[in-house]
């Protein structure tokens, strides 16, 4: 056989097999093809729903991406399935086709009977419902049950439990229905370990621990939660921190880091703020500019608060701005605008100050919105706007005005919101209020060496009826003492900057371990207050009392029976204060005066005149020792012929000069030992207050030492005229003793300003005193409200 022949012959059997295969491949994409294309091709016919019980099939099928009549298409199949899958109602969903019927058969998701949640003690139940979306009747998918598991989670991270776990648990029911039950482990609270500063130079970290709100983990943590960690308290501390360098001279300073750390273990955060403090500026020159050639810039110049030399201080600078804008209204200049800039100057470090009058765009109010008051009524808000409807829109007031609105402290927050009007030069100010609870109900319990065990119990109300009003009743007393107070202030009487409200009251002393007997005093009283500047107050006053002493011991000193009886008191006052403390329960710095004077004969039957004054003043040495001093003392007399009662008279002792019992020092019958009262009396304190070595500053706890001076002198007359029998050996008479001597002590004192209240120790030694002075080693008085 030629070789050729056997050549080929060979190669057809290799190629055979090869061609078939090919033909093969390619017949079977053909067939492919050929049904996808009879599939795609396909007209629906029918539509029909399978395995629905509540959902209707209608319904089912508004959700398909086809229709009886269209080609059967597999990609809007799969479209319909994403969207029946999208609603929610369904937990599995399948579609087939056989000839031109089309098939979907879904299973419903079950309905949700009820929602539990077991294991929350530190959150009520009534504030987890209204976290969680899903609710009775709606229908159950485990991606909203995941969603209101992270929601849970939130509250808890809120409350500082950011160990807090929930575990969704589903108890299956008939008729294709199930009970949610939240199982939660609360976990304990994540609180705040440690609150450090980077790059503070200027203020230390226990004086910047005091600016911010968030406190360190220390004892009585259960009483206030400012020790759980917050990332809003945290934010609002950054601001606070801000805020405080540029109210102290550093312009330039910046948080540029405020950072939450969880330890290893979860169980608390280390906070740590990061300050750039830049350098501390002085006010430079300060000048008024206008461009409105009717507003002389001499003429309101002292509105500024802004003084050359004095530290810079951005809080004056928004205080001037807005008491020059006021001044230029008054002026009949409504649209003026003042705009302040500063100029600083890194050599020197001082920052001259420019503010520009200016006459700002007319624009008009067309409306006041009030949305959000569910309870305080309109007008109570509204007059806190030194600006009504068709008035000249000033930001500045209206700015004022919020914040007017938020110091009421009725409001949670405070919203105002502008946006045009009917008109370009209209525009409409939308007030959005959130209203805070403003009941209380509070008690207070206490110790003191003077009174024994003493105690309190308030109600307090301050917006009476929706009206912004203030009232209050509270019964306090002690072993010595029951009093009960009755109080009720307009705010804004007449609508006018005027505080105007009436007093209740009915007090009962027990002085017979003092002087033998027992007073009371029931009355009423009217009052109205008003500022006269930003700093000064002045108060006036009227009083009526039924004045009684009653009680008297057989052995009392007989200028004491002299006393005994009935009078009625009828009395006008006025008193004045001026305060320019840096802040009214903590002071660090500043300066407190105050002058009060009564005048009673209106009425009545008695006569005398009372003046009484006080002088506080908190001078920082460093920082964190104060320097503290107090001067106070008063005057009474008689007129018309009247002696002054024996009620009207000043008792002094340890409240005054420290190391003397209650009425320790002053005119007094060595008879009966009895104090008698003084008509003139003076004292002075000097205090240093440090911080205790070895003691966290987060526990409040600080020294102090001080000295304390003064004197009670002046008996009444009736105690004068029965004294000419002392040391006859007369027992019906008074052996009056009246020294005007100075009474002085130091001594050392422990001041703990503990969570459950104020609490201080003072022992105390007597340098100067009179003979028949009864004195008093150790003072203590303690006080929580809760």
């Amino acid at each position: 056989m030629p070789v050729v022949w056997i050549m080929s012959m060979r190669l057809c059997r290799l190629l055979l097999p090869l061609a078939l295969v090919s033909t093969g491949v390619v017949w079977g994409d053909a067939l492919v093809f050929s049904q996808k294309a009879a599939a795609q091709g396909a007209v629906v016919r029918q539509i029909q729903v399978e395995g629905n019980r509540r959902v209707e099939p209608e319904t089912v099928r508004s959700y398909l991406r086809f229709a009886v009549g269209d080609s059967y298409d597999p990609g809007k199949v799969n479209q319909s399935i994403k969207s029946l899958f999208a609603t929610g109602l369904f937990s599995d969903v399948q579609i087939d086709r056989s000839g031109g019927i089309v098939y979907v058969t879904v299973v419903e998701n079950p309905v949700i009977s009820q929602v539990a949640f077991e294991g929350n003690s530190e959150i009520e139940t009534d504030t987890l419902v209204s976290e969680v979306h899903l609710k009775p009747r709606s229908v159950f998918t485990r991606a909203r049950v995941q969603a209101d598991v992270q929601r849970i989670l939130d509250v808890y991270r809120r409350q500082g439990r950011y160990a807090a776990t929930v575990d969704p648990k589903i108890i299956e029911l008939e008729q294709d229905r199930v009970n949610l039950v939240f199982e939660i482990a609360e976990g304990k609270a994540t609180k705040v370990k440690g609150i450090n500063f980077i790059g503070n130079n200027a203020f230390g970290d226990s004086q910047l621990r005091d600016v911010i709100s968030t406190t360190e983990n220390g004892w009585f943590d259960f009483l206030k939660g400012t020790a759980i960690y917050d990332p809003d308290r945290m934010n609002l501390d950054r601001e606070l921190l801000r805020q405080f360098y540029l109210k102290n001279g550093y312009a330039d300073a910046q948080v540029t880091v405020a950072n939450a750390e969880l330890d290893r273990d979860g169980s608390g955060f280390f906070i740590t703020f990061a300050v750039e403090e830049g350098e501390r500026y002085s006010f430079g020159s300060v000048s008024v500019d206008s461009t409105v050639t009717a507003i002389n810039p001499e003429a309101v110049r002292g509105e500024i608060q802004t003084e050359e030399g004095e530290v810079y201080n951005a809080q004056l600078i928004d205080k001037s701005t807005e008491a020059l804008t006021i001044a230029a209204s008054e002026q009949g200049y409504a649209f003026a605008r003042v705009r302040p800039r500063a100029y600083a100057d890194p050599v020197s470090h001082t920052i001259a100050m420019t503010y520009t009058i200016e006459e700002g765009p007319r624009v008009y109010i067309e409306r006041i919105n009030i949305n959000g008051n569910t309870r305080t009524k309109d007008y109570v808000i509204r007059r806190e706007f030194r600006l009504a409807e068709g008035d000249a829109y000033n930001p500045l007031l209206v700015d004022k005005a919020k914040k007017r609105l938020e110091r009421l402290g009725i409001f949670e927050k405070v919203n105002v919101a502008r946006r045009t009007g009917a008109a370009q030069d209209r525009v409409v100010l939308d007030v959005v209020l959130v209203e805070k609870s403003t009941g209380e109900l509070s008690f207070g319990a206490g110790f003191s060496t003077a009174e024994g065990v003493i105690g309190d119990i308030s109600i307090t109300e301050r917006n009476l009826m929706g009206n912004g009003q203030f009232l209050r009743l509270k019964l306090s007393g002690s072993l010595e003492r029951m009093q009960v107070d009755l109080s009720f202030t307009e705010p804004r009487f007449l609508d006018m900057n005027l505080a105007a409200g009436f007093d209740l009251f009915h007090k009962e002393i027990d002085q017979t371990s003092e002087s033998g007997f027992r007073s009371r005093r029931t009355g009423a009283g009217l009052r109205l207050g008003f500022p006269l500047t930003e700093n000064l107050w002045m108060q006036t006053r009227y009083n009526l009392s039924r004045d009684e002493i009653f009680d008297i011991s057989a052995d009392a000193s007989d200028a004491i029976k002299e006393a005994e009886g009935l009078t009625w008191t009828s009395l006008v006052g006025a008193s004045i204060t001026y305060d320019l403390r840096d802040h009214p329960k903590n002071p660090t710095k500043g300066m407190f005066f105050q002058l009060s004077n009564d005048f009673a004969g209106l009425g009545g039957d008695v006569q005398y005149a009372r003046v009484q004054a006080e002088v506080r003043g908190y001078y920082p040495i460093t920082e964190n020792i104060l320097f503290v001093s107090r001067a106070i003392g008063g005057h009474v007399a008689g007129w018309g012929g009247e002696d002054v009662r024996l009620l009207d008279l000043f008792f002094k002792g340890g409240e005054t000069v420290r190391g003397f019992k209650r009425a320790g020092f002053g005119p007094r019958d060595l008879l009966t030992n009895d104090a008698l009262g003084g008509t003139t009396y003076w004292a002075t304190t000097a205090e240093v207050r440090f911080p205790i070595p070895l003691v966290p500053d987060e526990l409040g706890i600080q020294g102090a030492v001080f000295a304390d001076a003064g004197s009670l002198f002046g008996a009444g007359q009736a105690s004068k005229d029965l004294g000419a029998a002392c040391g006859t050996g007369a027992t019906e008479k008074v052996c009056l003793v009246d020294s005007s001597a100075i009474r002085a002590s130091v001594g050392a004192s422990i001041l703990w300003a503990s969570p459950v209240g104020p609490i201080r120790m003072d022992i105390a030694k007597v340098l100067s005193k009179e003979s028949y002075d009864e004195e008093q080693f150790f003072r203590f008085g303690a006080k929580t409200n809760f």
